[in-house]
């Protein structure tokens, strides 16, 4: 290939790239080609030219092709950073375009990786208008991801294990303590599973074990109640209903990393529908106004027991409240959603400091209600609470549980009944929050552009600009 005899070939990005997918150092790169260490790092770091004879070299020491090698870049590459550089977020720098081209031409590592964060941020400017439509994302991630996809596109409702546990439950006391010693001695003499109560000592830091060569379940002593009827009822929905959820484990067609997952999701789920059977949980549930403190009292379960049943209502003309559900740590760390009709925070990234989940946090085992409103004018009722994250007395966190549901059906539920009218004005996260001057503002928009003046000081750190 014939050189322009004016033309200086400055490739040192290209050269270092190279070397680096060759797996090796300057040294031995520099061994390789018969020249200096310090004559390869010139070269490099674009303090030398790169000869025709050394470009001969490096093509014949390492079979590269010298066209493509000198070639600029793609033009696309370059095109596909003008339009990011000619963003509204980023238009008033002015990136010129020689500059553009260096990059995109130098620098194929930060090409992709500034196209990367750019999609993100596209991403992440489309749920604001997502934010009361959820669906539609794509199954991507990790199998934690690919369950909770699952889990929305079934909108949380298995209905073939609502029906075999009620069968089961039609057989069973409806009083908690009842239905405990029930369903210990279903398993001893249907199973031959015998159950034992165990010292923290003994259950090493577990909580529940189920011992198969000797058919033995031991729940720890520290477990409440609740969590002791549960343990019990998840042995027995492992025993009596595993073949409705190895129909639904067949039909989803996991992978191997999600299947567990889904698995003990589906055991848990059928354990939820035996301990609180639908026709009865739903009928309490609306004669109660759905009284959280009595449907856990009336079927012996734990708050978050109840709550999450309380989502999983959605059986053909016979159906509860939308309620969207929410488990977070103080952190904003959100472990748990599922949604109802609406969800009023977004998908990624924490809360709005705002909203009373995050007040429940100073009020322990205390409820919290209130009526939001988000940007876009949609009210919602929500109720929270806090709840313990870990048994072990050296833990130190909680989490709350936040349950809520559009304002409209306000009427129907009882944590309504004291609530004023005027709505608290909240927002999704902050980094796609559009509310505009808002007090308690942690970061600013990323699909807005910032309007910092040295000579006005606002209500917020991050004034924006307005579409």
């Amino acid at each position: 290939m014939k050189m322009p005899a004016d033309r200086k070939l400055y490739l040192g990005p290209k050269l270092r790239l190279l070397r680096r997918e060759l797996g090796l150092n300057q040294s031995q790169m520099a061994e390789e080609l018969g020249v200096s260490p310090s004559y390869l790092n010139h070269l490099e770091r674009n303090q030398r030219p790169l000869s025709a004879q050394m470009l001969l070299r490096f093509a014949q020491t390492y079979d590269i092709d010298i066209r493509e090698f000198v070639s600029g870049s793609q033009p696309d590459a370059a095109g596909g950073l003008m339009e990011i550089f000619s963003d509204a977020l980023v238009r008033d720098i002015g990136v010129p375009r020689d500059e553009v081209n260096e990059i995109a031409e130098n620098y194929p590592g930060a090409t992709e990786a500034i196209t990367r964060l750019y999609r993100a941020i596209t991403d992440l400017r489309r749920l604001p208008e997502a934010i009361n439509q959820i669906g539609g994302h794509s199954r991507t991630g990790t199998a934690l991801d690919w369950l909770r996809d699952f889990v929305h596109e079934n909108s949380n409702h298995f209905a073939s294990l609502d029906s075999a546990a009620e069968k089961i439950a039609d057989a069973l006391p409806d009083e908690p303590a009842e239905l405990f010693v029930a369903l210990r001695q279903r398993l001893e003499r249907d199973h031959g599973i015998s159950t034992r109560i165990m010292n923290d000592k003994a259950m090493a830091g577990g909580r529940r074990f189920y011992d198969f060569h000797r058919r033995r379940l031991m729940i720890s002593d520290r477990l409440p109640g609740s969590g002791r009827l549960f343990a019990v009822g998840f042995q027995t929905s492992m025993m009596e209903m595993a073949q409705p959820i190895a129909e639904i484990i067949e039909r989803a067609a996991p992978d191997n990393e999600a299947r567990p997952l889904l698995r003990t999701m589906l055991t848990n789920y059928a354990t939820a529908a035996l301990i609180m059977p639908y026709g009865r949980f739903l009928k309490a549930a609306e004669e109660s106004r759905y009284d959280m403190d009595l449907l856990q009292r009336r079927f012996g379960a734990s708050y978050e027991q109840a709550a999450h049943r309380l989502t999983t209502l959605a059986r053909g003309g016979e159906r509860g409240l939308p309620f969207f559900l929410l488990k977070v740590d103080i952190a904003g760390t959100i472990s748990k959603r599922f949604a109802g009709e609406g969800m009023p925070l977004a998908q990624f990234g924490g809360g709005c400091p705002r909203w009373a989940a995050w007040r429940v946090f100073h009020t322990p085992e205390r409820s919290v209600a209130e009526i939001v409103e988000m940007p876009d004018g949609e009210r919602y009722v929500t109720f929270s609470r806090t709840v313990p994250h870990s048994l072990d007395p050296q833990a130190r966190s909680v989490q709350a549980i936040a349950l809520g549901c559009d304002v409209k059906h306000a009427p129907r539920l009882v944590a309504a009944d004291l609530l004023s009218d005027q709505p608290n004005p909240i927002g999704p996260a902050c980094h796609v929050c559009p509310r505009e001057a808002c007090p308690d503002r942690a970061l600013p928009p990323i699909t807005r552009s910032l309007a910092i003046s040295q000579y006005q000081r606002g209500a917020t750190p991050y004034p924006f600009q307005q579409v």
